[in-house]
């Protein structure tokens, strides 16, 4: 029976395929940010084509490295989150690292729970738009290497989407294209990020001249988006969105009580996610989510290379992208 067992190809054979020494095959998988990109790749492709694989329990159990990181975000459905989610995947892949990927479910304690169970299969965990205090943060890092996305706690590696420029071009748009009762429409009260799109909406109303009217949704969902459309003022005519997803149900309902998106009402979400594909396509604050996710793998890479934590803060500036969902004030044409 032994006879008919297939054997498992090796290291040295993966090392002569590649043309490398065995010790070169094994940092590859290892440590592959001690070779050169070429390198490593040459390897993969050589390994690929034998059908070997590194044994991840065994290397664990030898050295205390998995070869894993994890992330974890709070709403896997969020379309926010996915392209952030594939530019650390493609990230962690060209370092040679698998990615666990952990749903909160916008729950602060099964976040807590998560990365628990993550910490002692991983080198490294980055939580993106955490919603645990920062206590909780600061003592998980403790247990386990973080970087941060969206989430502003000092002493850790964090890179933030800043609204703060997009937000105000979208405000300062309306306020010119006659607008004058304007609504934000608030995220989750414990989003970092729609903590900073208040702030920057309602700094930006001042400076124009008006005050900006608020209104929450206990969870960014299509639903919320529709359920909102009946809480605003009355004679607001433009509304921002926590996201695209709030801003795709708002424009779906005000469309089914008959009112026109953008001839009597206009509308700005956040991301740029899903709004091109909308009709009328959604204006809205570019998120740039795919260049943090493939800079808090890079962080966290750094992170353990070197071994300690760093205060490093990496800002992503946003901008307004104009589409076909907001204009002038039907009452300024």
């Amino acid at each position: 029976m032994n006879k008919d067992k297939i054997k498992r190809p090796n290291i040295t054979q993966v090392a002569a395929a590649a043309n490398v020494s065995r010790s070169t095959v094994s940092r590859a998988f290892n440590n592959p940010e001690l070779l050169t990109k070429e390198t490593v790749q040459r390897v993969f492709d050589a390994a690929k084509k034998l059908g070997y694989s590194s044994n991840q329990a065994a290397k664990a159990l030898r050295t205390g490295r998995y070869g894993n990181i994890a992330i974890i975000v709070p709403d896997i459905e969020n379309p926010f989150f996915p392209p952030i989610i594939r530019a650390a995947q493609l990230c962690a892949d060209d370092a040679g690292l698998s990615v666990f990927l952990g749903d909160a479910d916008e729950n602060p304690g099964k976040e807590n729970i998560l990365f628990s169970k993550f910490a002692s299969q991983v080198e490294g965990i980055i939580l993106v738009s955490s919603r645990m205090t920062d206590k909780q943060i600061m003592h998980n890092a403790k247990l386990c290497p973080v970087v941060l996305i969206n989430r502003d706690v000092k002493g850790l590696p964090r890179i933030l989407i800043d609204p703060t420029e997009g937000i105000s071009a979208a405000v300062r748009y309306l306020v010119e294209n006659g607008h004058q009762h304007i609504v934000y429409v608030n995220g989750p009260i414990n989003s970092w990020s729609n903590q900073q799109r208040n702030k920057a909406a309602c700094a930006e109303a001042l400076r124009c001249g008006i005050k900006i009217d608020t209104v929450s949704v206990p969870r960014s969902t299509y639903d919320a988006g529709r359920q909102v459309a009946t809480l605003f003022p009355p004679k607001t005519t433009a509304a921002i969105a926590f996201d695209d997803l709030v801003a795709q149900g708002l424009m779906a309902m005000l469309l089914e009580q008959g009112i026109k998106v953008p001839q009597e009402f206009s509308i700005i979400g956040c991301d740029d996610v899903i709004g091109e594909y909308l009709f009328p396509s959604l204006t809205t604050i570019s998120a740039r989510n795919g260049d943090a996710g493939k800079t808090a793998v890079k962080l966290l890479l750094n992170l353990l290379r070197e071994k300690e934590m760093c205060d490093v803060r990496y800002l992503l500036n946003t901008r307004l992208i104009l589409r076909n969902s907001t204009a002038p004030c039907i009452d300024n044409r």
